[in-house]
């Protein structure tokens, strides 16, 4: 092995660095006060300018493709309102002793939640996967989960859960508008997106990076970090890490034998390996409202899991589309040899 392969190796991904920094910079430097709203706001902004970019660049009919793909969606919804609260229900039941009912509880909760859309999509973007199909899987599944969520919550946790209604209009007014906008716009602005690729790379990770310092900087601020201790938080992102291996193996496993294509697979693999810490912090308000000295500890697991499934899955991505690369460079070389 060479120093330059050597160095290579030991050197962290610029990305994942990134988003390190962005938890370390929210630790130290979290936006509160006047600085909390307008970070939101800007956050806001970043993934509608991600979902109008989108609309301009995909075309009417992978977006029809997308919603008719049924097997994909009913993969990724078996996933994460399945998959997912069977193995948190044997990861709360495993970790109860260890770590206290409360933060148990927390881990079966974010089990339950719907999937992440902005993280998903971006992220399938970058590993070059299905993005209309994952577009179409993430925003659905946080549909159906203003329903299904509190009725899991209610049957696994024994909580009377309530219905949030603002989540639907925050899906319409935050994805879907901007998302239509862009496709009556793409006859005339999809052209020149199309040539600038790299605008909707730096529109995916940019939107990423602002949603993990706005998500953490809400947590210190509202004192993470004086509600755990230090054996405690290790043991929690263990368990974390291995529930997200656990759903990654087996979604990676699924599409496989399933026969989904590339493409396909990865929107699988991301779209049902994410729960969403947007939809699950006001969940998490409503559902244990009577119990609100707890809320803090039943959202720090998906908090945690937020970070870490952020982190792994920013890999993942940089390996897909490393493999694409690859692919398609030997692709290239296959066509131009001579017969």
């Amino acid at each position: 092995m060479t120093f330059r392969s050597l160095v290579t190796r030991v050197t962290p991904d610029p990305y994942i660095a990134a988003i390190v920094g962005m938890v370390v910079l929210a630790t130290i430097l979290p936006a509160q006060g006047v600085m909390a709203p307008v970070m939101t706001r800007v956050t806001s902004f970043a993934i509608a300018l991600l979902f109008f970019i989108y609309g301009a660049r995909l075309s009417r009919e992978a977006v029809v493709a997308g919603l008719t793909h049924w097997r994909l969606q009913l993969t990724v919804f078996l996933s994460t309102f399945l998959l997912f609260p069977v193995l948190g229900l044997g990861m709360s039941a495993l970790m109860r002793p260890i770590i206290g009912a409360p933060l148990a509880l927390g881990i079966l909760f974010l089990s339950t939640l719907p999937s992440t859309v902005q993280s998903s999509i971006a992220f399938t973007s970058i590993g070059r996967g299905n993005v209309a199909a994952a577009l179409c899987s993430a925003s659905v599944s946080n549909l159906v989960g203003v329903v299904v969520t509190p009725l899991l919550v209610g049957l696994l946790l024994g909580t009377q859960g309530g219905f949030s209604a603002d989540a639907i209009g925050d899906i319409a007014l935050q994805l879907f508008l901007p998302f239509l906008l862009g496709q009556l716009l793409r006859t005339w602005i999809g052209p020149w997106i199309l040539r600038h690729k790299s605008l909707t790379s730096y529109v995916d990770r940019g939107s990423i990076l602002l949603v993990v310092y706005t998500a953490f900087s809400e947590g210190v601020v509202g004192g993470l970090w004086h509600q755990i201790d230090v054996q405690d938080l290790v043991i929690l992102l263990i368990a974390n890490l291995v529930l997200l291996v656990l759903v990654l193996v087996a979604t990676t496993v699924a599409s496989r034998a399933l026969g989904f294509s590339k493409a396909d697979e990865i929107a699988i693999v991301f779209c049902g390996s994410k729960k969403s810490l947007a939809s699950g912090l006001p969940m998490a308000n409503i559902l244990f409202a009577s119990q609100p000295h707890l809320v803090g500890l039943y959202v720090l697991p998906l908090m945690l899991f937020h970070q870490v499934q952020l982190m792994a899955c920013a890999a993942l991505a940089k390996r897909y589309a490393a493999r694409a690369e690859t692919d398609d460079a030997g692709q290239a070389r296959a066509q131009a040899a001579p017969l």
